[in-house]
């Protein structure tokens, strides 16, 4: 039995995974579970789904594996739930008849809402998600919420916001290469406020979870304090050595054209439109005040810097 704490990560080869790997490989002793061996995860000590009878000991398992969602809206719906709901039954059901104590599922806030307004998403909002992979999430808490859990086991069920960092893709990105050309930011009439959670904040969670005597249960993850999509602008322009160009145009005007977007397959549709100008902001009170601590320890400014340094 190794003297450090083991771990089994599925999904090792993801953005989370991979960042994960670096932030805990010093720490523990770490295995992987997934399709592919590739990544900077060590192939010995990667397992495939057909081999988890081979797996060794863990006493915690994080569950990263899944479909992410597709923005461009091209993905089969019913793949959804044969990756995200399907892997979370067969891991789950190997951590019940296992004899590891720890299972930490990574959710999405898009299990609860696809959009909050004005209002401010907890824990105790009542679920009702739109797409198929919010569905697929929840589908998959349900099933854990919906199980028996032995006496000594613990079960956490977290709901990222928009997780960045090192490695990261999607809009993020997008935002950057439009800055970096020097293109103005014509969404500028859009006022919004968005949560995130940066790798290094999600990284000291999931080792508080796994340290100390913390309550299973579920728990949304973001970080203090939310930021408007303008203030990205600007922090992308600093880190891109560009003078911010934000453009006020008519929100008619940009709305007709993410229609067209959709027809036509542009970057900008709807969709992605809704992502960058919604406001979407996520309590993390509950989390905190279970770790006892007043504010994540890395602010959304300086893990947004930390993130572009890195794009």
């Amino acid at each position: 039995m190794p003297d450090k704490s083991t771990i089994l990560i599925t999904g090792t080869s993801g953005f989370v995974g991979t960042n994960f790997y670096h932030a805990f490989k010093n720490d523990y002793v770490l295995y992987g579970l997934d399709i592919t061996k590739k990544g900077e995860f060590p192939t010995e000590d990667i397992y495939g789904w057909d081999e988890m009878e081979k797996i060794p000991h863990v006493e915690t398992i994080i569950h990263l594996a899944g479909k992410a969602h597709d923005t461009s809206n091209t993905s089969d719906p019913h793949s959804y739930f044969e990756i995200n709901l399907g892997l979370t039954k067969r891991i789950f059901d190997y951590f019940l008849k296992s004899d590891s104590n720890t299972f930490i599922f990574f959710s999405s806030v898009k299990a609860v809402a696809d959009t909050v307004g004005d209002e401010i998403l907890t824990e105790e909002a009542i679920p009702d998600p739109k797409t198929a992979y919010g569905k697929s999430k929840l589908e998959a808490e349900k099933y854990i919420l919906g199980k028996s859990i032995p006496e000594g086991k613990k079960v956490f069920i977290l709901r990222p916001c928009m997780i960045h960092g090192p490695g990261n893709k999607g809009n993020l990105n997008l935002l950057y290469k439009i800055v970096n050309k020097g293109i103005p930011w014509p969404l500028g009439a859009f006022e919004n406020k968005r949560s995130f959670v940066s790798i290094d904040n999600l990284t000291f969670v999931i080792k508080q979870l796994i340290e100390k005597e913390i309550s299973g249960g579920t728990y949304n993850i973001a970080d203090d304090p939310p930021l408007s999509t303008n203030e990205l602008i600007r922090l992308i322009a600093i880190s891109a050595q560009q003078k911010p160009i934000i453009w006020n145009l008519p929100m008619g005007m940009i709305h007709f054209i993410a229609r067209m977007g959709d027809v036509l397959h542009l970057p900008l549709n709807s969709e992605r439109l809704t992502k960058l100008t919604e406001s979407y902001v996520v309590s993390n009170d509950k989390i905190k005040r279970n770790l006892q601590i007043e504010e994540m320890p890395v602010s959304s400014v300086e893990g947004i810097k930390y993130t572009l340094k890195h794009l």
